[in-house]
């Protein structure tokens, strides 16, 4: 029995250039304008056909669902696979599949949930790549990524095994005066381009810890867009699917010399990069801490602006040294609380190098230890 696509937001959410770059990819080409909203394609051994130029016709859904019927019929698929295959034609899809245990292409709803969870957060890690790479990422605090995430759509799942399918749209490549084509990709395209070069070196760094060679192949990785946000994005992933697939296929209205890439990995992997996102994390500078603790040390070379400051302040419940670069004005703060014997407290991104703690973008204010005293006994 054949099925057909009745649904009219459906049909009307297929782009013209969608169909075009579809009809395109299987041969027809452009002949001549058929009016003011359609073009005539023609291709050898097919028929005939008329696409839309825009979707503000009045029958727009009624023309693509004729199309999609003509379709289905030259390539003898049913309309839902014929759909699915122009819906994304305008579009980078990334297909995430489970490959644990599975005999009916469902998985436990937990699972499903946390695999919709982690594909965002690996595409996040991703577009948060774009620009300065890092091995640690504050992923709210980019605008631009989470402008990007706010665009991407989940696709239909596949029959046979359960698939996320993540469709971020791309705008289509223009051509100039010259009929060359505009090089400059757009951000969308940028962010598919920085995971797909994010998971080879990561399944590269992977491989080489498992050979014996990988101490520092994810801190090399970093170059690449690899961080602790998509290491953990993948182990976690791999958690709630036993095995892990991903591939990435590029939006036909916009062509890549670069086939689609496929990525798998293991449950073995993924403990790797559980281990390689806490060891970002734990190298990483913690930021917007709060310390408190008292003036140590003060140093200023003459006419400086800045000084190093030493604090003696708590950490993980223990006492330790810190060290802070502060500009003038905290600086005189700092002097002023060392004079007067007061506690301070420390703002800053904390960070550990080696053996030695070190605090930038210092805030600092004094505790009045008599008032604070005094407030408790009052």
């Amino acid at each position: 029995m054949k099925v057909h696509i009745l649904d009219s937001d459906a049909l009307k959410a297929v782009s013209p250039g969608a169909l075009t770059s579809y009809v395109r990819n299987l041969g027809w080409k452009k002949n001549e304008p058929y009016g003011e909203y359609g073009d005539i394609y023609v291709g050898e051994d097919k028929p005939e056909i008329i696409l839309p130029r825009t979707e503000r016709l009045g029958d727009y859904a009624s023309v693509v669902s004729r199309l999609i019927g003509i379709f289905s019929e030259i390539a003898d698929s049913d309309e839902l696979s014929v759909y699915r295959d122009i819906i994304s034609s305008d579009h980078d899809v990334i297909k995430i599949r489970s490959m644990g245990d599975i005999n009916d292409g469902s998985v436990p709803i937990n699972d499903g949930i946390e695999m919709v969870v982690q594909g965002r957060e690996l595409l996040l890690a991703a577009a948060c790549a774009i620009g300065a790479k890092q091995p640690v990422y504050r992923t709210g605090a980019n605008r631009s990524a989470v402008d990007y995430i706010n665009q991407v759509r989940l696709g239909q799942t596949e029959r046979g095994s359960f698939v996320l399918t993540l469709m971020t749209p791309v705008p289509p490549i223009l051509q100039d005066e010259d009929s060359t084509f505009i090089d400059d990709e757009p951000y969308e395209r940028q962010v598919t381009r920085c995971l797909v070069r994010a998971l080879g070196a990561a399944q590269l760094a992977a491989e080489k810890v498992h050979s014996g060679e990988g101490a520092s192949a994810f801190k090399q990785a970093v170059e690449c867009g690899v961080s602790a946000n998509l290491c953990d994005a993948v182990a976690n992933l791999v958690k709630h699917t036993k095995a892990l697939e991903i591939r990435v296929n590029w939006a036909k209205t916009r062509p890549n010399q670069e086939s689609g890439r496929r990525f798998t990995f293991s449950e073995s992997d993924g403990k790797v990069f559980g281990e390689a996102a806490r060891t970002f994390r734990a190298k990483a500078p913690k930021t917007d801490q709060t310390l408190y603790g008292n003036v140590y040390r003060l140093k200023r070379d003459k006419d400086e602006i800045a000084g190093q400051v030493t604090f003696k302040a708590y950490i993980d419940e223990k006492i330790q040294s810190v060290r802070a670069i502060l500009d003038h004005e905290e600086y005189t703060k700092a002097v002023s609380a060392h004079n007067k014997k007061n506690l301070v407290v420390i703002i800053g991104d904390l960070e550990r190098v080696k053996q030695r703690w070190y605090i930038s973008n210092v805030k600092i204010s004094e505790i009045d230890v008599v008032d604070d005293i005094q407030n408790e006994l009052a």
